[in-house]
Order: C-alpha cells, then sequence, then structure tokens
C-alpha cells in the first residue's frame, strides 16, 4: 500500500514539478487574487453557493514533521461534505491499475534511449543509492517516472510523508466521500506527450545533479513551510526546463479542465480541493480562474491551534 502511495504521490510532485518549471511563460502582469498573500487554504464562496468550498495547496512529498493538519485545514474537511484530491486516493481499484499506465508503450525499456556508457551511469546510480524499486523493476518505466520516485530519497529526511495522506486519513475518519480530478490513467497519459528520448536524457541530468537537486528540494520545503503565493509561484519560474512546449498539459491546461468539475461539486456539497500548491498561484492559477468565474477567493489562517478565521482577520 505504501508502494502506491509513493508512486502515485511522486507522480503528481513531478508532474507539478515539471509545470513549475514553465509556468511564466505567456502569463501577462496583472496581480493575481493571492499576489501578497500567506496562505495555502482558501474559501470560496459567493455565486450561488449555498454553503462555502475549499482549496487548499499540498506539497505531495515532504517531511512527515511538516505533513500536519492545522485547525483551520481540519475546519474544512469538517464541513465539507467531499474531498477532492487530483486522483481518488481512495479508489484501490484505480491504485492497483497504476504500473499498467507508467509503462513505456510498444515494449521500449530505457537502455533503448541511452547509449552503453549513459545507461551504465544509471546503473551505477541505483547500485549505489536508497531506491524504492530496483533498475531492474523499472526498465520499462516512462523515466518521468523513474525520476519521480528518485525525488522521495532526496528529501533531508528520513520519514516522509504527503498533504494529501494526511487529509486522506482525517477524511475517512470523518467519514468523508473522497473523489478525485483527474484519473491516474490521464495523468500518466500526460508523460506520454514528452518523447521517451527526452525523457530518459531528462533523468539522465537528474541523476547527475545530485547536490543541485538536493537543493532545489530544499528550497522548494522552505518556500511551502512559509505558505508564500508569490514565492511558490517565484520558485516555479526559476528554473529553466526542457518542456516548454507543453504548458497547458502540464499546468494551465489541467487548471481550466479542473474548474467546471469543481464547480459542479460546489453547487452539490460543500467541498474541499486538495491540490499541488503549484496550480494556486498566478493568473492561471486555480484561485483566479475561480474568481473569474465569479467565486469569491479569500485566504484563510493555516497555522495549529489558530482556528478558521480569514487571514488578517
Amino acid at each position: 500500500m505504501r508502494l502506491f502511495i509513493t508512486v502515485i504521490l511522486a507522480l503528481c510532485s513531478f508532474s507539478n514539478r515539471l509545470a513549475a518549471q514553465v509556468a511564466h511563460k505567456n502569463v501577462s502582469h496583472v496581480k493575481p487574487v493571492s499576489a501578497g498573500v500567506k496562505s495555502l487554504l482558501w474559501e470560496i464562496s459567493g455565486n450561488g453557493l449555498p454553503r462555502p468550498s475549499y482549496v487548499f495547496g499540498t506539497m505531495h512529498l515532504m517531511c512527515a514533521e511538516d505533513a500536519l493538519l492545522s485547525d483551520s485545514l481540519d475546519f474544512a474537511i469538517q464541513k465539507a461534505g467531499n474531498v477532492y484530491f487530483e486522483i481518488d486516493m481512495d479508489n484501490m481499484g484505480e491504485m492497483m491499475g497504476l504500473f499498467k499506465f507508467i509503462r513505456m508503450r510498444d515494449g521500449k525499456k530505457l537502455s533503448d534511449f541511452l547509449t552503453p556508457v549513459e545507461y551504465e551511469r544509471v546503473k551505477k546510480y541505483f547500485a549505489s543509492s536508497k531506491s524504492i524499486l530496483p533498475l531492474s523493476m523499472m526498465e520499462r518505466f516512462k523515466p518521468y517516472f523513474i525520476a519521480s520516485m528518485i525525488s522521495e530519497t532526496r528529501m533531508p529526511c528520513e520519514s516522509k510523508n504527503g498533504m494529501e495522506e494526511v487529509i486522506l486519513k482525517a477524511a475517512k475518519s470523518a467519514k468523508k466521500e473522497v473523489k478525485g480530478l483527474e484519473s491516474i490513467e490521464f495523468q500518466a497519459s500526460v508523460f506520454d506527450s514528452i518523447p521517451y528520448a527526452d525523457q530518459a536524457k531528462d533523468l539522465l541530468k537528474t541523476i547527475d545533479s545530485a547536490g543541485v537537486e538536493d537543493s532545489s528540494t530544499a528550497r522548494m520545503l522552505s518556500v511551502y513551510r512559509s505558505q508564500d503565493m508569490d514565492g511558490i509561484e517565484k520558485l516555479t519560474v526559476e528554473e529553466e526546463g526542457g518542456v516548454a512546449s507543453f504548458l497547458d498539459l502540464f499546468l494551465y491546461g489541467r487548471n481550466a479542465r479542473w474548474i467546471p468539475l469543481m464547480e459542479k461539486a460546489m453547487k452539490e456539497n460543500s467541498t474541499l480541493f486538495a491540490v499541488g500548491a503549484a496550480h494556486l498561484p498566478g493568473k492561471k492559477g486555480v484561485l483566479d480562474l475561480l474568481r473569474q468565474a465569479g467565486y469569491t477567493v479569500r485566504p484563510m489562517k493555516h497555522v495549529p491551534g489558530n482556528g478558521a478565521q480569514l487571514a488578517g482577520k
């Protein structure tokens, strides 16, 4: 069970990380609703909603001591009738089908896209590092999935967790219905849009730049802890990735696809949406898209023990 959760959270994390690397392209300098705000938890109201709903920005993989509920987030869980994640983490049937979707098509394997010397570097890395699975079991995985699983081993702590797991546990304890905005099949298909050869080269870069990657992970953890929406958006535009042509696929397109689903859910019942924090800020982020759709979005304090209060109140 933990292995499935790990792979799923790593998938979400790497998907958002790819989106982060290109999130600054083609965006006008219009002040977003999240500008200057430090909060991961937002209330959604107005536009005919019978009761408020909530959206929370998660970090899919982090140190366990940081993956904690606040009074405000617990309040949102208790008030919500449904809890939506990016994928339905409570659907074991879907989760069990994960490995079917993370394999490359046409029987391809990693060594098909690397030179013998390059592949030897990958083998050496997995032989000397602590990995979730041996390379022999991941040979046919899409290279970006392999890179995503490496991310867990680079966290600066022994015990890891994700906010999704914490929220899922609380939601199930409160007997809330858990749903997903996307399917695992859809998320996995996103990676088929990037040539496997390019993915393999990026995997090699990830392996060859361990120090840089570790530093990037530390910065990501720091800015997430600060709950700084501007900082999160800034971090997403710092690095140049090789996936700029897939901007709409990884971030903006997914955000836009979610809005009608969110609206339908909110009209039926109070709902908590827990999605990667990178999806929230910016002109094409979930928060601004909701505002453009006519809703009022307001930040809530997300500090353990402070209860459900509007930020600044």
